[in-house]
C-alpha cells in the first residue's frame, strides 16, 4: 500500500491544487476532514436501519470495517466512505416481513458475495461487458425503479406524525438552498436534527432504551439465515451497486486526474466484501457515498487518510450501546420527511442517469423498456413461483433486462434499429445525418 507524502505545507491547497489520495496534509487536519466525512455520512447511513428495524451501532460497526477494507483492496487509491445502500432498503423489508431480520441479512449476504464476483470478471475482463448487459437506460430505470418503489414505506411513517415529517422535508429544503458548502451538502443531516427537535418537544420520542445502555460495549451481532424464496429480491441490487461504485470511481478519477479504471473491479470487489461481512453479522448492505464525494470537492482534498480516520471515528462510535439506542429514538416522522426527500432523490437520480448518457427516448427500444419497468416497479408487480417470490424491484429489473435485449436484437435483425449508426459502418457522405 502506498505511503502518504505531505501535500505542500501540509496546510494550505494552492488554487487548482488537490491533495491525491496518496497524499495527506497534516495530521490535525486529516483528522479534522475524516471528521467531516463521519458527518456527511451519517444521516444517509443511519436512516437505512431505522426503517428496516437493524441495530444502527452494528450497521456503523461494518461500516467502518467495510470502509476499511474497500481502503486496503483498492490499494490505497480510491477514497471513499462506505455507507448503508439505500438499495437494500424494499428487500429487507419484504424479506424481514416473511423470515425476519435473519433471513433479511441471508439476502444481503448474497448480494454481497454475487457483487464481489462481478468485481473479480470486471478486474479480469475489464468493465465493458457491464456497459454491454446494462447499458444506461436499464441502470437508469433500476434505480429509478427502486427509489420510485419505495414510496408507500415513505408515506406509512409521515402519516403517524405529518407535522413532524413536514418540519423535516421543509428544513432540508430550506438547508439545501440558503447555504452552500459543507452546510449545504448536509441538508438531510440537518433536516433529520431539526425534526427530531421537534418531535422531542411533542413527546415523540422515548429515551428509556437510552437511560438503560451501557456507554461501552459492542455491537449485537445477528447470524444470517438462507431462504432460496427471498433471494430474488436482493438480486437487482447488484446492478445499483454496480452503478454507483463504477460512478464513484469515475468521479473520483475526474476530479483527481488520474486514471483509475485498473481498479474498478477492486472497487466492486471490496464493496462485495463489505456488503458480505454486513449480511454475515447483523449490518446493512454498503455502497460508495456521494455525499462524501461532495466533502472531497468542496475541501479539494481526497487523501485517503481522511478515510483511514473517519473508519476510525466510526468504529469508535458503533463500540457504543448508548450512542446506538440513541440513534434508534428517531420517530416515524422524522424517518418520513427524511425518506420523502431521499426516495425521491433516488428516483430522479435515475433519470441523471439518462440525462448524463444522452439517452434517446426517441428510439422506442429505449422509451419501452424504461416505460414497462418503471410501471411493474412502481405498482410492486408481484409473482409467486412455487416457493420462489418475486416483487415489484425484481421484476422490474428483469423487465428492463429482458425487453431492452430482446427488442433491441429484434429491431437490429429487422433492421429498424433507431440506434445511431457508427461512423465507421456509413458511407463517407451520409455520416453526419444516417441513423439505422
Amino acid at each position: 500500500m502506498a505511503i502518504w507524502t505531505v501535500h505542500g505545507d501540509g496546510v494550505r491547497v494552492g488554487p487548482g491544487e488537490v491533495v491525491a489520495p496518496g497524499e495527506r496534509l497534516s495530521w490535525p487536519r486529516t483528522i479534522g476532514i475524516g471528521a467531516q466525512h463521519v458527518v456527511a455520512m451519517f444521516g444517509a447511513t443511519f436512516l437505512v436501519p431505522l426503517i428496516t428495524g437493524f441495530p444502527p451501532a452494528t450497521t456503523l460497526f461494518f461500516s467502518a470495517i467495510g470502509t476499511l477494507l474497500f481502503l486496503v483492496i483498492t490499494r490505497n487509491r480510491v477514497p471513499s466512505y462506505l455507507g448503508s445502500s439505500f438499495a437494500f432498503i424494499a428487500p429487507i423489508g419484504a424479506a424481514t416481513q416473511v423470515g425476519g431480520m435473519s433471513a433479511a441479512l441471508g439476502g444481503v449476504l448474497v448480494t454481497g458475495v454475487l457483487l464481489a464476483v462481478v468485481g473479480l470478471v470486471v478486474h479480469v475482463a475489464g468493465a465493458r461487458w457491464i456497459d454491454v448487459v446494462m447499458p444506461p437506460v436499464v441502470t437508469g430505470t433500476v434505480v429509478a425503479l427502486i427509489g420510485f418503489n419505495l414510496a408507500p414505506a415513505a408515506w406509512g411513517n409521515v402519516s403517524e406524525a405529518p407535522l413532524t415529517a413536514l418540519v423535516t422535508i421543509a428544513v432540508v429544503v430550506l438547508v439545501t438552498v440558503l447555504f452552500r458548502g459543507i452546510i449545504g451538502r448536509l441538508a438531510i443531516l440537518v433536516g433529520v436534527l431539526a425534526g427530531y427537535v421537534v418531535a422531542v418537544l411533542r413527546d415523540e420520542v422515548d429515551f428509556t432504551e437510552v437511560a438503560a445502555a451501557p456507554l461501552f460495549g459492542l455491537p449485537t451481532f445477528t447470524a444470517p439465515t438462507f431462504d432460496l424464496a427471498l433471494m430474488g429480491l436482493f438480486v437487482p441490487v447488484v446492478v445499483v451497486l454496480v452503478a454507483e461504485n463504477i460512478g464513484h470511481v469515475k468521479s473520483v478519477a475526474a476530479m483527481t486526474g488520474e486514471n483509475l479504471d485498473d481498479v474498478t473491479g477492486r472497487a466492486l470487489l471490496a464493496d462485495g466484501v463489505a456488503t458480505t461481512l454486513a449480511g454475515a453479522g447483523g449490518g446493512s448492505g454498503t455502497t460508495t457515498y456521494a455525499e462524501n464525494i461532495g466533502v472531497m470537492a468542496a475541501t479539494r482534498v481526497y487523501s485517503t487518510a481522511a478515510y483511514f480516520v473517519a473508519a476510525g471515528v466510526a468504529l469508535l462510535l458503533s463500540l457504543s450501546p448508548k450512542f446506538g439506542e440513541l440513534i434508534a429514538t428517531v420517530p416515524a416522522g422524522v424517518l418520513g420527511g427524511a425518506a420523502t426527500v431521499l426516495y425521491g432523490m433516488i428516483g430522479v437520480l435515475g433519470a441523471r442517469i439518462w440525462v448524463q448518457n444522452r439517452v434517446d427516448f426517441s428510439d422506442p427500444v429505449n422509451l419501452t423498456t424504461a416505460g414497462i419497468a418503471l410501471i411493474i416497479g412502481i405498482a410492486n408487480y408481484t409473482w409467486v413461483a412455487g416457493e420462489m417470490r418475486f416483487e415489484g424491484i425484481a421484476l422490474g429489473t428483469a423487465a428492463a433486462l429482458g425487453v431492452y435485449h430482446l427488442m433491441r436484437a429484434l429491431s437490429r435483425w429487422r433492421g429498424t434499429s433507431a440506434e445511431p449508426v457508427s461512423p465507421a459502418s456509413v458511407p463517407a457522405p451520409e455520416t453526419t445525418s444516417s441513423r439505422g
